[in-house]
């Protein structure tokens, strides 16, 4: 038997494509490798949940799955045009969590792959960086402006980057002869085989100091921090992300800087929780108030607001405030703050309090409010 990519959602075959992104988004949150540092049991299933949407949220794939299963994937179908070894490693599933969930800013080469296939020569773009910062649900409510300090390689203020000793300067990489690449050539039964590489000694640049800088080793970079401000979006959830486009490492020898990747992750809210742009609290109020009604004071993410709560109000009731949760960051809209009612029942009655209930009791069985004792549990 093929993988069921729906049952490892948790969805039925015929949920609609907003579905199946939620389902994957719960589980993807719930198993990354960053929730779950060193669990290889929570990386194999984030792993195959990642797979699945890969697969049910690509309107082709999900129909060739749908008709032939895994087989269609795989190129087992007739006429399908085949998915042939079709596999799923690690990088797999976290370009496809960052790719559905996280971008407001582009993604290029966080997993290194975006230079395939491109010239050896020249200046190497530097390392992209990587950093996690942690937001409130207010600060997430609102958007808002951070500014973190981050380690990072920066120009040798020296040689200004260029890798040679004040008075030198480059000269042709006797390695490569200026190629930024190393050729070799060998003879195979299938003919001549030519194998081409970066070359070490000039890092493709064609290039090396005539005297290499003492302060950077000839790198034309060092080690220094730097003050970035990052301007959060409102309404952004874990795995969401950022590009700082050039606020990575510098290239060797004056090459572009790389990018910062900035994660964003949700701090444990003490009261309310979060369901995509809803957010739920409860509410406590006493047996007078749930049966007579009442106006309280509710918290909200923006600042506390009045609410009604109308007579004969039951416990577990849910009241709805219209857009009091959360802005939706791709387009706007807001969600809303669901009020969950909790009737504190007294444990301990004394004096008048214990008169009046005594009363109330006395009044409640003659009037019969109660009506059928005991009922089905549905």
């Amino acid at each position: 038997m093929g993988k069921d990519y729906y049952s490892l959602l948790g969805i039925s075959r015929g949920a609609s494509q907003e579905d199946i992104k939620k389902a994957y988004r719960k589980m993807a949150v719930k198993y990354h490798p960053d929730k779950n540092p060193g669990n290889k049991e929570a990386e194999e299933k984030f792993k195959e949940v990642s797979e699945a949407y890969s697969v049910l949220s690509d309107e082709k794939k999900k129909s060739l799955y749908d008709q032939f299963g895994e087989a269609g994937l795989k190129g087992g179908a007739a006429g399908s045009g085949g998915f042939s070894d079709f596999g799923f490693d690690l990088s797999d599933a976290l370009r496809t969590f960052m790719n559905g969930f996280g971008g407001f800013g582009g993604f290029d080469d966080f997993f290194g792959g975006s230079s395939a296939g491109g010239s050896r020569r020249g200046p190497q773009r530097g390392g992209n960086l990587k950093i996690k910062v942690k937001l409130t649900l207010e600060e997430i409510s609102t958007g808002v402006e951070k500014k973190i300090r981050i380690k990072r390689m920066d120009k040798c203020d020296k040689c200004n980057g260029t890798g040679t000793e004040p008075g030198t300067q480059l000269k042709t990489c006797p390695a490569c002869h200026g190629n930024g690449e190393i050729r070799h050539i060998s003879r195979s039964f299938f003919g001549q085989v030519v194998n081409v590489q970066q070359c070490s000694t000039c890092h493709g640049e064609g290039k090396i100091p005539e005297k290499a800088c003492l302060k950077c080793g000839g790198t034309g970079r060092i080690n220094e921090s730097k003050l970035v401000s990052i301007k959060v979006p409102a309404g952004v959830a874990t795995g969401n992300y950022i590009t700082l486009r050039g606020e990575g490492n510098i290239g060797l020898r004056g090459a572009p800087y790389g990018d910062l990747i900035v994660l964003f992750e949700e701090k444990e809210h003490p009261f309310f929780t979060r369901n995509d742009n809803d957010i739920y609290i409860d509410m406590h109020i006493s047996p007078a108030e749930a049966a007579l009604g009442t106006e309280v004071k509710v918290d909200t993410l923006t600042g506390a607001v009045k609410m009604v709560i109308p007579p004969g109000t039951q416990p577990g009731k849910l009241l709805r405030m219209k857009n009091k949760g959360l802005s939706d960051p791709h387009n706007g809209h807001k969600g809303d703050q669901i009020v969950r009612i909790r009737v504190d029942i007294p444990t301990k009655l004394k004096g008048k309090l214990n008169k009046l209930y005594t009363e109330l009791l006395k009044e409640e069985k003659a009037a019969n409010i109660l009506g059928e004792r005991f009922t089905k549990i549905e």
